[in-house]
């Protein structure tokens, strides 16, 4: 079995337990650092671990739910994983969360899955085989300007006044999951997705590949590109977009200090 086929098939299954786990009920409690969590998280990074680990029991392990173990630096491959990305719309009851795993080789995502079950989309690709949503090709929008764009984000962010030149009128619209996010442009319902937070490499590995095999871009707000499978597993903001929005709007961002 392919490395994508394995994955395919571990996230179906772990989407049908957060499904089921939401159903009876989750219990809920706050991690250090003030993020929740649910019994559910644990439950699905626990299957996931199991399933992949026994298939692949050479391959590094990286998980937003589990503790770091830095014999992952060593290794050739590595899962990177998180077991439900929006767990704030799974505990809500909202549909915009997704199970999300990647395949990393040589710090860069080889074989990537964002499946969202309670909306039945699963977001697919291999490195050099084009990216799909339940089987289907994907490709990017076509806008060429921002004014009017569909946008992914923070609409007070971008109706700040400390802009140096103040965004256009889009349409913001809000999802929990930063990997569905970054499908969601992947495929063109969305032109472009921006955060000037800290993001996580679990949050964006499997999507990252989806991302660049559907035609579009996946960089920091200084337009760098991410590596994967690092000491740190942190990027300081991301911006997504088809290739003739991303440049316009590292113009307006890359000025940003960020830590």
């Amino acid at each position: 079995m392919s490395d994508l086929d394995l994955i395919l098939d571990a996230a179906r299954e772990a989407g049908a337990l957060a499904l089921a786990a939401r159903a009876r009920g989750v219990k809920i409690w706050s991690k250090e650092g003030g993020s929740p969590v649910t019994d559910a998280d644990l439950a699905v990074d626990a299957l996931l671990k199991e399933r992949l680990g026994a298939a692949r029991p050479d391959y590094g392990w990286l998980s937003e739910e589990t503790v770091d173990d830095p014999a992952r630096l060593a290794t050739a491959r590595q899962f990177v994983v998180d077991p439900i990305d929006g767990t704030v719309a799974f505990m809500k009851d909202k549909p915009w969360f997704a199970v999300s795993v990647a395949v990393v080789e040589n710090g860069r995502p080889i074989a990537g899955v964002v499946h969202a079950p309670a909306l039945d989309e699963t977001y697919a690709a291999m490195l050099g085989g084009g990216a799909t949503l339940n089987g289907a090709a994907l490709t990017p929008s076509l806008s060429t300007t921002l004014d009017g764009a569909a946008m992914l984000g923070d609409a007070r962010m971008f109706a700040h006044p400390a802009w140096p030149t103040p965004w256009p009128e889009m349409r913001v619209e809000a999802r929990n999951s930063i990997a569905y996010r970054i499908c969601l442009v992947a495929a063109g319902a969305f032109d472009a997705a921006i955060a000037l937070t800290p993001k996580s490499e679990w949050d964006l590995a499997a999507a990252d590949l989806i991302c660049g095999e559907a035609g579009a871009l996946l960089t920091d707000h200084l337009g760098r590109k991410f590596a994967y499978n690092r000491p740190n597993p942190t990027v300081p903001s991301l911006v997504c977009a088809n290739r003739a929005l991303h440049p316009l709007i590292l113009s307006r961002v890359g000025h940003i200090d960020l830590p």
